[in-house]
């Protein structure tokens, strides 16, 4: 198999169109030299010693390059090897900084339905997503949750979704209060849902009311950014579209764009200071504070300035929304065409009137996945959209290098994939 730009051959030469970036993680595109340099010198000269020994210069240098554009007030970076890492880094830092003030009750952590927070087990208590949470049930529990911002599914049965900025905040306010006075620790949530909502983007004003909620209980506010930063949804971060300053931020994916697995947890400089003021973080993992994942981290931030690949993603993903809702304005089997930069999801429907979903078992999202690949464009699916079992949707986030031709290509094989499974299907349940 080989790769380069927004496509991939497989071991037998068939080229595919990568619509979906992976799991919507390849942003300066596949098969670059300079990245691969990079961590070869890397390799040669400091693969490896542990954080708690040495810093080492590629981190250094990282930290100082990515801080601009990370919208945290003097940020200090704790970096791991990928999301469910980060979460699990963010969680203990947010207990460890109650504690350091002397607030021992704050261990409470409230997310949202419909959220993915990864696989790990206090980063998938944290998640939202049912059929996920289903086999470990009974090890879960501890944290709290809330309504999605969803306006598409608000109201909806089984959806736990809400549209309404009001309404929202003041949920996330009753729950705040209704676990008791100094209980909560921390809100969480994507600023826009990836692959759990297909891109669901709050209402205007959501992110505000929430971030005022929690500075007035003394609740830490964590954008997980691992799917929205560096540039997915057209800004460097999820949360700048709202001009929202998070007390901390978790990042994976694209900061790497696939290359090495790497992540971080960014906390502002009053969070850092008054952990280790009261002691320091006890907390690592044997491959934090990778030299080799730094160094690659550094080379693709590189990329993503010089050649201005944010701005890409912005005027690309617009592009690829209008070719979208162009192509499937008026089909039947389509509720919505939503999302920011090139991170765009289709969600799929039985009706669109009455947004009913299609049953599980019809197991529409992966025929449409099938269909697409055999036609040289992979998708990323995501199902239980609508109540937890039934929903179907397509995540589309191509490499910010992906061309006008090949947004067109895209945009012919999911419309045609679309046509010809949903047809029967929804012919079947007539």
């Amino acid at each position: 198999m080989r790769a380069e730009g927004s496509r991939i051959w497989d071991a037998d030469g068939k080229a595919y169109l990568d619509a979906a970036g992976g799991a919507i993680v390849v942003n300066v595109g596949h098969g670059r030299q300079a990245v691969a340099d990079v961590m070869a010198r890397q390799a040669a000269a400091l693969s490896y010693a542990h954080g708690s020994a040495f810093t080492n210069e590629p981190l250094e240098s990282y930290a100082s390059a990515i801080a601009p554009h990370l919208p945290l007030d003097d940020p200090r970076l704790y970096p791991v090897s990928g999301g469910s890492e980060a979460i699990e880094t963010a969680l203990k830092l947010a207990r460890a900084f109650h504690l350091a003030r002397g607030e021992k009750d704050r261990w409470i952590v409230i997310a949202r339905w419909g959220s993915y927070h990864g696989n790990t087990l206090g980063a998938l208590d944290l998640s939202g997503r049912k059929p996920l949470r289903r086999p470990y049930e009974s090890w879960l529990g501890r944290f709290r949750h809330v309504s999605a911002a969803y306006p598409y599914r608000a109201g909806y049965p089984g959806a736990s979704a809400l549209g309404d900025p009001a309404e929202l905040a003041d949920e996330l306010e009753r729950a705040i209060v209704g676990a008791g006075p100094g209980t909560v620790a921390a809100f969480i949530a994507e600023p826009i849902v990836g692959a759990t909502l297909a891109a669901a983007t709050p209402p205007d004003g959501y992110w505000p009311a929430i971030a005022e909620v929690c500075r007035r209980h003394g609740v830490l506010l964590i954008a997980d950014e691992v799917m929205t930063g560096f540039g997915r949804t057209g800004r460097w971060f999820g949360v700048d579209h709202w001009g929202i300053r998070p007390d901390i931020l978790v990042a994976a994916k694209g900061a790497t764009s696939g290359y090495w697995p790497f992540g971080f947890v960014a906390a502002s400089g009053t969070v850092h200071d008054t952990v280790i003021e009261a002691g320091g973080f006890v907390h690592g993992f044997t491959y934090s504070h990778h030299a080799v994942g730094a160094a690659v981290a550094g080379e693709v931030l590189r990329i993503l300035e010089a050649e201005d690949l944010v701005a890409a993603s912005a005027a690309r993903g617009e592009q690829l929304a209008d070719r979208l809702r162009e192509r499937l304005a008026s089909h039947q089997n389509v509720g919505e065409v939503r999302g920011r930069g090139l991170m765009v999801g289709v969600e799929l429907v039985a009706d669109r009137e009455s947004r009913a979903a299609f049953p599980r078992a019809a197991r529409v999202t992966e025929a449409i996945v099938r269909d697409a690949k055999s036609n040289g464009v992979l998708l990323y699916s995501g199902t239980g959209l609508a109540d937890g079992t039934d929903g179907d949707s397509i995540l589309l986030g191509p490499p910010f290098v992906v061309t006008a031709d090949e947004l067109a290509r895209i945009t012919e094989v999911l419309g045609e994939a679309i046509d010809r499974v949903t047809s029967p299907v929804a012919a079947a349940a007539t």
